[in-house]
């Protein structure tokens, strides 16, 4: 019986293999709580204001993988529907999951998966490609908000554009680069120290 939860083409798969059961529910633990953390890095926007979250989302299914970055997400918004102040400035709640932003919270899972399976196949060994996962993975976050912010606002698709989509861009632009730029050296310093053991 296969006993590992997490593809060892991933970085964290790697440099942990194997990942038994034990090791895999820490590691969603402690990527829910990396996303926290990272929320709480806000700058204000309007309605949709700009944080560390999406960072920490695409990060964690690179890092994990698919399935495991999926749960991190999932985990995160079980903890911060909960009441937990773990939604950007403290907010927690379930209701927090219908406001403005919902869309987004809920598209984490998604974005997660989307790079996590992009680095199952070696998208994030490489700077470029890593750049191309995470923005795909971005991409279905930034949509799902866009949507579901026009809904709950009842506004027309081209005003929720421009207040939930366009302040974001070149935040996300940034967040993707650092997050892409770190995986590659990631490899790199895990392939050195297995070539000096």
């Amino acid at each position: 019986m296969n006993t590992t939860y997490a593809a060892p083409d991933t970085l964290i798969g790697a440099a942990l293999a194997p990942l038994d059961r034990t090791r895999s529910i820490s590691l969603v633990f402690a990527f829910s709580l990396l996303v926290a953390l990272c929320a709480q890095i806000v700058l204000p926007a309007g309605p949709v204001p700009i944080t560390g979250q999406t960072f920490a989302v695409l990060l964690t299914g690179a890092l994990l993988g698919s399935r495991l970055g999926a749960m991190a997400m999932i985990v995160y918004l079980i903890e911060g529907a909960s009441g937990l102040p773990f939604f950007y400035g403290g907010h927690g709640g379930l209701a927090h999951l219908f406001g403005p932003t919902g869309g987004y919270l809920v598209a984490f899972p998604a974005g997660a998966f989307i790079t996590g399976a992009f680095a199952e196949y070696g998208w994030d060994k490489r700077f470029l490609s890593a750049v191309v996962a995470m923005a795909i993975g971005s991409l279905v976050i930034l949509l799902a908000g866009w949507a579901w912010f026009a809904v709950v606002m009842h506004t027309s698709p081209f005003a929720a554009f421009q207040v939930s989509v366009m302040p974001h861009i070149a935040g996300d632009i940034i967040k993707i680069l650092l997050a892409a730029a770190l995986l590659p050296t990631g490899w790199k310093i895990l392939q050195r120290g297995a070539s000096e053991r």
